[in-house]
């Protein structure tokens, strides 16, 4: 999307400036981009242009088509089924139990998706992909695909996919959208709803979502790199939240 990348006018360059500090106080590199549409108008906001057209695997955001695709495929059949664990006990407790899509979104249980990737096929899967049309649309390489493999998609590109999806124009039913827009709700105001998944593959950390205010949706599309690891973790939603509550779109 050439258009979130062009040049800034005076107060965007302004905000670019207040995420660099972000940045370097994380000590992180990363992108950020931001799509305020709020009072009809629409700003586009970029931190690290460059990178925020450069296609990285995008880990746990996945789970936010990969639900679409999910329900569609006929595989999960609403976010109230429950999807029985399989014994196996893994590093994250939360993990170890039945799951529903609320649950499996809520803690990333990796192996609720990767039963739904099992069931619907790579083939599907890339068809789907494609239809969206979602990053590189691959699911070649190791498994998960969307961990491990190949599947790649931009800063810019997220941000593009989670506004067709806010206003329900993907490929999908729209009851299906609207599910997977519900399990996506991490916060609340009186004013304000926080529409959100995480992401890391290892290397790259993500947060990407959207703030629904009165006034217009903002959405986000974070990505960073993650030298140490789980340190650098709480980082993705720190230099978002930083940005949004100086942009006034969260409360200070």
């Amino acid at each position: 999307m050439p258009g979130l990348a062009r040049a800034a006018a005076p107060a965007d360059k302004e905000a670019g400036e207040n995420w660099s500090a972000y940045f370097a106080e994380a000590g992180v590199p990363g992108t950020l981009v931001v799509a305020d549409l709020r009072g009809g108008k629409e700003r586009m906001l970029v931190h690290a242009p460059e990178r925020a057209a450069q296609r990285f695997v995008p880990a746990s955001t996945f789970k936010v088509p990969h639900s679409l695709i999910a329900l569609d495929a006929g595989v999960l059949r609403d976010e109230f089924q429950v999807i029985p664990w399989d014994g196996v006990k893994r590093s994250v407790p939360a993990w170890n139990r039945d799951q529903d899509l609320r649950s499996a979104m809520r803690y990333s249980a990796v192996w609720v998706f990767e039963r739904f990737a099992a069931d619907i096929g790579k083939e599907r899967e890339v068809a789907y992909m494609r239809k969206i049309p979602y990053g590189n649309a691959s699911a070649d390489g190791p498994e998960p695909f969307w961990v491990d493999g190949q599947l790649a998609i931009s800063a810019n590109e997220q941000i593009a996919f989670l506004r067709r999806l806010y206003r329900n124009e993907l490929p999908f039913k729209v009851e299906h959208q609207l599910i997977v827009k519900d399990v996506m709700v991490n916060e609340a105001g009186k004013d304000w709803i926080l529409r959100a998944k995480s992401g890391w593959s290892g290397k790259i950390g993500w947060w990407v979502g959207w703030v629904e205010r009165e006034e217009g949706p903002v959405f986000f599309a974070l990505n960073i790199d993650t030298p140490n690891r789980m340190g650098d973790l709480p980082k993705r939603e720190q230099i978002v939240r930083q940005a949004l509550k100086k942009m006034g779109v969260l409360p200070a």
